[in-house]
């Protein structure tokens, strides 16, 4: 069903109003106020035992604070302070990268405003009830400037609607009964016309639900890579807990006196506080990354598949091509001209409100000053049908079709007339192109043939050089036929094409690719894209699609945009490259804070350590302060890093892991003994331990 009457456009919305992936700066006051209160809040015991390298930290601060208060000093206090400043930074990090979600979901709830519903009752009468008292199955009546109480299907009627609360989106979209843009969302508005809507979501499970729910955080889960690295942290906690305690008995009989508080301190500077201050941060700031481009994941775990993903199944409309076939050429054939072509295709298609009919008609005026006429009365158009694959036009006598080779071939048949020479090597050589061919005849005499063609994204051959130079496979999937597919394959650059395709098909493809062990993505909109979608590791569903496909996969590009696809892999990909990133740079730390303590501890007991004391603090004290605050600002200076993500660069596993290693690896050596040093001079100077 076409709308023909332009719909309004909506007033223009502050930028607190336009949707979900309204991004909110890194140093947002807002954010900082509420992350600052945040971090008080997480040191509930309860909250830190969720993480055990800090949970270690914390036991640690609470340990020298007792000690400063039995034994006060300066050089006491001082360690108990940073202590305590390292927890609270590490809360403060993850606190900001929640404040960033609940931002962005107060902005929600302030949008979903109570709004009352026109529920239809069974003699047909409407009643106006609070849209909280409907339940799944109610049918709704919305009409112009009316909110869509709940989200629904659109059981009968067409209509605009503003989807910007939503998606952000400031141009309406058309929705209609039947086919696969008949969802609508809770919360968004009707701009024009009448639809009745079927409510599909039960009480407190809308869309919009769900949507505050995981952009605030509330329900993300630790993903499996991150729960493991968890455990390796955990374990190298362990390990070192002993370590460190062992060296109260070994200091006594070398007769070196080590306190309490420098033993807390060096557990604390050799367990690995960076990563560990850190990890949940940058789980966090992954799904926000997504939230941004306007894509809700359902879970972490969906994120990091995607980081991980070998595997890419590409819609062709829409995605590879720009979803839209144009006229890009006229063929005559039977000693017609291609001007008497162009003629006769452009009358056929005065009526044709399609982007191909319009183009042809924009096609016959570039090429030959062919403008379109008033036909005046006396005519009829004959509209496109899935029966006969041909329309056109009857006029003055004249009757003009274009559709389908096989479908107009007939009907010239009919007409008493013959196929021209060279009809069949016409539309075989543009079929080969990857072009759709249109056959055009005037009564019993066939005049040529349109080529429509499928235009390719500019740029998308470029991003699929740098997906495959990752090891991404990319297969566009289609229901062109094979040579139409062949072509277009080969022209956008794709690694392989599933023509003629059916859910069971795609079914197939995704359960073989799966098998061999690799991990795959894929996109959909439609009722037969569920079973596919579930089966997915990364399974893309589009806004504008079904209720059954959203359920079925485990993100939703709120912009129904089907190349969000090749971003969400690159979102992954930099959420596991800066967890590893971190890693690296965290442990490298490890080893230099080793060099700044140890060797300082003990230097005077064994002078032979002072090998080893390559950094030459001033003394005990002022090398366990320098190493205890320096492990603390760190944690600070990283957090910009672990919000924004280390940036990705389409690259061999060799080259990332051998960049991860000169950067991060060796950078956290150098960087501690750079910035410890420098805080033992400062601290020398002004002779505070």
């Amino acid at each position: 069903m076409a709308v023909t009457t332009m719909a309004p456009q909506p007033a223009p919305q502050p930028p607190a109003a336009r949707g979900v992936a309204q991004a909110r700066g890194l140093f947002d006051r807002e954010i900082l106020a509420g992350a600052t209160i945040g971090a008080l809040k997480k040191l509930d015991p309860r909250v830190q035992a969720r993480n055990p390298v800090m949970f270690v930290v914390l036991v640690g601060t609470v340990v020298t604070f007792v000690e400063a208060i039995a034994h006060p000093g300066i050089f006491t206090w001082s360690i108990a302070i940073w202590l305590f400043l390292t927890v609270l930074f590490a809360n403060f990090a993850e606190a900001m990268a929640e404040g960033r979600g609940k931002a962005q979901a107060e902005t929600l709830r302030r949008m979903r405003a109570e709004t009352e519903a026109r529920r239809m009752l069974p003699d047909g009468t409407e009643a106006r009830v609070p849209a909280a008292e409907l339940v799944k199955g109610d049918l709704v009546v919305c009409e112009a400037g009316d909110l869509v109480p709940s989200d629904g299907e659109i059981t009968e009627g067409v209509a605009s609607v503003d989807e910007s609360a939503i998606t952000g989106e400031s141009a309406p979209v058309i929705r209609e009964s039947g086919g696969d843009r008949s969802a609508v969302t809770g919360g968004t508005k009707v701009l024009s016309d009448r639809i009745v809507v079927r409510i599909t979501a039960e009480r407190g499970q809308t869309f919009m639900d769900r949507m505050i729910g995981l952009v605030e955080g509330a329900n993300r889960q630790k993903t499996p890579n991150e729960i493991a690295l968890t455990i390796l942290l955990a374990a190298l906690t362990i390990v070192f807990l002993p370590v460190v305690v062992a060296l109260q008995p070994f200091g006594r009989y070398a007769g070196a006196s080590v306190s309490v508080v420098v033993l807390v301190s060096l557990l604390v500077c050799l367990i690995p506080t960076t990563i560990g201050a850190l990890l949940s941060a940058i789980g966090i700031a992954g799904m926000d990354r997504l939230v941004q481009r306007n894509v809700l994941a359902m879970s972490g775990r969906a994120v990091e598949a995607a980081g991980d993903v070998q595997t890419l199944l590409l819609d062709k409309t829409g995605t590879i091509t720009l979803g839209n076939r144009m006229a890009s050429a006229f063929f005559a054939v039977g000693g017609h001209s291609e001007e008497e072509l162009a003629d006769a295709a452009q009358l056929a298609s005065l009526a044709d409100e399609t982007p191909e009919g319009r183009s042809i008609v924009v096609l016959a005026k570039e090429r030959f000053a062919i403008r379109a006429r008033d036909l005046g009365e006396g005519r009829e158009f004959i509209p496109f049908s899935a029966t006969t694959r041909m329309s056109g036009l009857d006029m003055g006598g004249r009757r003009i079709r274009k559709g389908a080779a096989e479908s107009v071939c007939r009907w010239v048949g009919e007409q008493g007339g013959t196929v021209p020479a060279g009809l069949d090597d016409t539309v075989e050589r543009v079929s080969r192109a990857g072009s759709t061919p249109l056959v055009v005849a005037d009564g019993p005499e066939i005049l040529g043939v349109i080529e429509l063609k499928d235009i390719v994204k500019e740029g998308i051959r470029e991003r699929f050089d740098q997906l495959r130079a990752v090891g991404i496979r990319t297969v566009m999937i289609t229901g062109d036929n094979p040579l139409t597919a062949a072509a277009i394959a080969q022209e956008a650059g794709v690694d392989d094409y599933l023509a003629e395709a059916t859910p069971e098909a795609k079914m197939d493809l995704i359960k073989a690719e799966q098998e061999g062990g690799r991990l795959v993505a894929m996109t959909g909109d439609g009722t037969n894209d569920a079973p596919a979608l579930a089966q997915a590791d990364v399974g893309v569903a589009m806004n504008t699609g079904t209720t059954a496909a959203k359920e079925a996969g485990n993100m939703v590009d709120l912009d129904s945009n089907p190349t969000k696809l090749i971003d969400i892999v690159e979102v992954g990909k930099q959420l596991l490259i800066t967890r590893g990133s971190l890693t690296t740079f965290s442990i490298a730390n490890d080893v230099a804070k080793y060099f700044a303590i140890i060797p300082a501890l003990f230097v005077a007991t064994y002078p032979q350590l002072g090998t080893l004391n390559i950094m030459k603090l001033h003394s005990t004290q002022s090398a366990v302060l320098s190493a205890v605050i320096y492990n603390a600002l760190v944690i600070v200076a990283l957090i910009p890093l672990a919000l924004r993500g280390v940036r990705w660069r389409p690259s061999s596993a060799a080259s990332i892991l051998r960049r991860n290693v000169w950067i991060y690896g060796v950078g956290g050596v150098v960087v501690p003994f750079v910035f410890i040093k420098l805080i033992d001079l400062f601290l020398t100077a002004v002779r505070w331990y």
